[in-house]
């Protein structure tokens, strides 16, 4: 009796030191952060309370991309933003979309040049609209061929800019990194989306993230060897399927236009819309009995991708949790203390 006394007494003391100590929870050291992908940046009130609640006014700007013109057969920036508001009390991170085609149609040689107008380039925006940064992203999805090139771009841009350089990372450079290589940066991004197969088949998974699509990706994570910041999806889009086939996908179409009743019919499935007639919307060409599937993201798939990623990363001090994208919709589909628990995971 006086053995079970003891135990029993061992065990509430043991249940009180961890109370107190080793059952609390882990304190995140991640901080939040918003992308802008827009070709003008201009804040509406609920998108600007937003970024200051639930990031603290981070904000990573797609300054302008770099594509090949195929007329020139030269390389050129395009999209370059228009910033029409006051952005000193943002913290702006320049983010430069370069697509992979640019890098398969540079020569070696030309590696160096472009590096020298991008970064000119960078500085010429920043200076106009009175933005101090600290470090800069750089987002190509570059391939086995054209991982040689762009490497070399990136050290060079790395010596010119002189401040710290981050590159995006998609998926399956984490799974195929002995093929794709770990670009030369000093972080990266990975991107933890857009994973699923985008099919005409209405019962196929969330193509922009599911468990299961993202199972055979996260146990590839811990052997990486660069640190990683994240960014998760704040998007929807729709597919649009003609005759069993995937005629196109759009983020322009969402809930609200397929909640039309006199374009749309909601169907048994309840992300499945059919058109009802023949029409134009917001440009695009929609026949009777298009079928679209909404594939959205909501908390709850947020805070799953989180957990789910965040038993597989290998440990870092500070992170970086970046939703794509701040737009309309994600203002008023989320709050910041929506984000802010889902951010908490890491």
């Amino acid at each position: 009796m006086r053995q079970k006394i003891i135990f029993s007494g061992l065990v509430i003391t043991g249940l009180i030191i961890c109370c107190l100590t080793g059952c609390k929870k882990k304190i995140s050291t991640a901080d939040s952060a918003f992308y802008y992908w827009k070709t003008t940046l201009l804040l509406d009130k609920p998108q600007a309370d937003l970024l200051k609640g639930a990031a603290d006014n981070q904000l990573y700007v797609r300054l302008f991309d770099v594509i090949w013109d195929e007329q020139k057969s030269d390389v050129r920036p395009n999209a370059i933003i228009s910033i029409n508001q006051d952005v000193s009390q943002f913290h702006i991170v320049p983010v430069i979309y370069i697509t992979n085609k640019t890098f398969e149609k540079l020569s070696p040689d030309q590696t160096g040049p472009l590096a020298e107008k991008v970064n000119r380039l960078i500085n010429e925006i920043t200076a106009q609209n009175k933005i101090s940064y600290q470090r800069v992203q750089i987002d190509c999805d570059w391939t086995t061929g054209t991982k040689n090139r762009y490497f070399a771009f990136l050290k060079t841009f790395k010596e010119l800019n002189k401040k710290q350089l981050e590159a995006t990372i998609r998926l399956h450079q984490i799974k195929y990194a002995d093929r794709t290589g770990v670009p030369p940066v000093d972080k990266g991004l990975l991107m933890f989306y857009n994973m699923g197969k985008i099919s005409a088949n209405l019962k196929q998974r969330n193509s922009i993230y599911n468990t299961t699509d993202a199972a055979k990706y996260v146990k590839y994570l811990p052997l990486y060897q660069l640190p990683l910041d994240i960014a998760l999806p704040l998007f929807s889009w729709a597919i649009q399927i003609r005759e069993g086939k995937v005629i196109q996908l759009y983020g322009k179409i969402g809930q609200q236009e397929l909640s039309d009743r006199a374009n749309f019919q909601q169907t048994a499935q309840s992300n499945v819309y059919k058109a009802n007639k023949s029409f134009y919307l917001s440009g695009v060409y929609i026949k009777e009995n298009d079928v679209f599937k909404l594939e959205t993201v909501n908390q709850k798939l947020l805070d799953q991708a989180a957990y789910q990623l965040s038993k597989h990363l290998a440990h870092l001090e500070k992170r970086n949790i970046i939703y794509y994208e701040l737009s309309t919709n994600a203002a008023a589909a989320l709050k910041a203390e929506d984000i802010k628990e889902v951010s908490a995971h890491f």
